[in-house]
């Protein structure tokens, strides 16, 4: 919004700096990140007064959760969720579609996650809404974003797969490329949702994922950028990394509160926003297949879950001592920091082997 004192000043410099993405994003990660350290606090109490057993604990989770994390409420995506929105529009430009675009499915399966959340808390139960219920949402979110990214995207590369590193490369796959992209954008959102059971494990690999991806978009809207780095260019994308700044942000000013012992869970409020959020980026910037790499800690995440239920379905017997794997390293006696230290790790590395791909040929 502040963009278009630009619009109505004499050209001098300090209304000038409104114009420079870069100056605008370091102020939407300020924004979020002071608003996150002001209203956190509050919201918690909020949270605590609302929810007075906290999140309902997995009774067939680690023993050591029943206890420590007994009475912790949730729901504390809201602070995300609240930072970041208010970051982006108060310093992203109004007349972006992919801003919105993203937005719209950040919020969208943000409120999934809220119900999902309201559910479990009223009724005091691990379940919330039904699978099968939370999945139509997502992917009819997902499809609206789906076709708005495909419709705003340069003809030559509109319903085209991009390849990491080989820029000349591109896979038409037509109108297949709306269900690929929404299975891009759920797929991530699971992820996340299924990575967010430690404390901090999951909102610093967001974190880190989210600069990687806003770096990238950065690059590929600029045609200059993208004439150095061999990417394809994306007019426009270099908006997000505003989103993304303000999505740092906020993301440490949760984690001042979520760092162990977590004063406030995310919740699915959060975790389903962020990862669509995610998902989103990478299919407005074309870089799906990268989201892979830099989100690689979510993908084995899902992957465990996905592998342990269909072989014991199969066999009966388990190939994790408990999925999600975090809870596999918890099972074998490694302390929660240690967990949730090397995944962020892990996170930085494949982020940096993200980023890699922009120059490699």
């Amino acid at each position: 919004m502040l963009y278009w004192l630009t619009e109505f000043s004499d050209g001098g410099d300090v209304f000038n700096l409104f114009r420079y993405i870069t100056f605008r994003a370091g102020a939407a990660f300020f924004t979020a990140l002071i608003f996150g350290f002001i209203f956190g606090k509050p919201l918690i109490n909020l949270l605590r007064r609302r929810q007075r057993n906290g999140q309902p604990i997995r009774e067939d989770g680690p023993e050591s959760h029943i206890e420590s994390k007994a009475g912790t409420p949730t729901m504390g995506g809201l602070l995300i969720l609240s930072a970041l929105t208010l970051s982006t529009l108060l310093w992203a430009r109004w007349d972006n579609p992919y801003v919105w675009m993203v937005l719209l499915v950040t919020v969208g399966f943000g409120l999934i996650g809220f119900a999902d959340d309201y559910a479990k808390v009223t009724k005091n139960t691990h379940a919330g809404l039904s699978g099968r219920v939370r999945l139509a949402i997502g992917f009819a979110i997902a499809a609206a974003a789906s076709i708005w990214a495909a419709a705003h995207h340069p003809p030559e590369l509109s319903y085209n797969l991009a390849f990491p590193v080989f820029k000349n490369v591109l896979l038409y796959m037509g109108f297949l490329f709306i269900p690929f992209a929404m299975f891009v954008i759920v797929g991530a959102a699971n992820a996340v949702n299924l990575t967010d059971g430690l404390d901090g494990l999951a909102i610093m690999p967001v974190m880190i994922a989210a600069g990687t991806l806003g770096v990238i978009a950065y690059a590929v809207g600029r045609v200059d950028f993208t004439e150095y780095l061999d990417v394809h260019y994306v007019p426009g994308t270099g908006e997000l990394l505003i989103f993304t700044a303000g999505l740092i942000g906020g993301g440490l000013g949760f984690l001042w509160y979520n760092a162990p012992p977590a004063a406030v869970f995310m919740g699915d409020t959060g975790s389903l926003a962020l990862g669509g959020a995610l998902g989103a980026i990478a299919v407005a910037i074309k870089h799906e297949l990268v989201l892979g790499i830099v989100g690689g800690l979510f993908v084995v995440e899902a992957l465990s879950v996905i592998i342990q239920v269909l072989y014991f379905k199969r066999t009966g017997k388990r190939v994790f001592l408990m999925a999600p794997i975090h809870h596999h390293f918890e099972k074998r006696g490694w302390a929660e920091p240690q967990i949730v230290i090397r995944f962020w790790i892990i996170s930085l590395i494949l982020a940096l082997i993200g980023l890699a791909t922009l120059k490699l040929r």
